[in-house]
């Protein structure tokens, strides 16, 4: 996990100085949504972002979520999704009750910064 996070915050701080659709990436948000990350998505989302649970959408896919909005994402996370094909839906608030909305704006800046692909 240690070196998940080093190797997150190098790239959140490369990141930084760079634009995506959404705008710039601040690699402090970044920090922080690495944290949440591991503390609360991991488990179903995975280190690699591929999904451990079968029918978890893939980061890291073209055509996965990070092709959606920030708000549609935001929405997702706050009031819970369910995958189409998927047997599980994810929970509000990804089972984490005490995660504030500034607290998902940052883990969707680390996906962003983690794990989309660039053009």
């Amino acid at each position: 996990m240690k070196n998940i996070l080093s190797s997150i915050i190098k790239v959140g701080m490369a990141l930084a100085i760079t634009s995506l659709a959404a705008g710039p990436v601040n690699a402090n948000d970044v920090k922080l949504g690495a944290k949440v990350y591991g503390g609360t998505c991991v488990a179903c989302h995975g280190e690699n972002g591929k999904g451990e649970i079968p029918g978890v959408p893939d980061f890291t896919s073209a055509k996965g979520p990070l092709a959606k909005t920030d708000a549609i994402l935001l929405d997702h996370i706050i009031n819970g999704f369910e995958s189409p094909g998927s047997d599980m839906a994810m929970p509000e608030l990804g089972g984490n009750e005490d995660l504030t909305e500034q607290d998902i704006k940052n883990v969707i800046a680390y996906l962003r910064a983690t794990y989309q692909r660039r053009k």
